[in-house]
């Protein structure tokens, strides 16, 4: 189940901020900037409201970090969850198998970043693209989602990420809204 909050700006934080637990809304409250915290918000919202329609789950979700930093539902093992969220919108990616979720803006492709970042096929590919950005953001996410779904993180070589790997990827562009967002799941 995908989740998805792409009106931002029309979230009433006051009102988000007072249907969090109180160690969410600290979180929230921790950002600096307005969208951020209403994406922090908005983000729990999305997972609070999924586990309502596809589990029956009332209560606000509590959770919990796993050693490599990735969280998961406290008494609930078999639920997976993952969020996202970039200046455009938020994300949240419900399933009952270990799931990984990445949304991002899109933005003026960026060689020298592609080059730290994509393999040589890769900024091949994007550069031999009618639209560099879409194809870019839709591999970056690709390759988040993935580091998401196995709790590693953005920890190493991210050229390499991709490479031999059997995990199922989901990608929507978001061209109207400028965002992409890609649900990774194990093969």
């Amino acid at each position: 189940m995908i989740y998805l909050n792409d009106d931002i700006t029309s979230l009433d934080l006051a009102a988000a901020l007072q249907q969090l637990p109180q160690w969410r809304r600290e979180q929230a409250l921790r950002y600096r900037h307005e969208i951020d915290r209403k994406l922090n918000a908005a983000a729990y919202m999305l997972l609070w409201q999924g586990l309502k329609a596809g589990y029956g789950l009332e209560a606000p979700p509590e959770l919990a970090l796993l050693p490599g930093g990735k969280p998961y539902l406290k008494g609930h093992p078999d639920i997976h969850f993952n969020l996202s969220h970039c200046p455009k919108a938020a994300l949240c990616a419900i399933a009952g198998v270990p799931v990984g979720a990445d949304i991002e803006s899109i933005r003026p492709y960026n060689p020298q970043l592609a080059r730290r970042v994509l393999s040589e096929a890769e900024v091949e590919q994007v550069e031999s693209s009618p639209s560099p950005d879409i194809v870019f953001a839709r591999l970056w996410t690709m390759k988040e989602s993935l580091l998401k779904l196995t709790g590693e993180g953005i920890r190493r070589d991210l050229k390499s990420v991709l490479v031999n790997t059997s995990a199922r990827f989901a990608t929507t562009v978001n061209t109207a809204r400028d965002y992409v967002f890609t649900v990774c799941t194990e093969q």
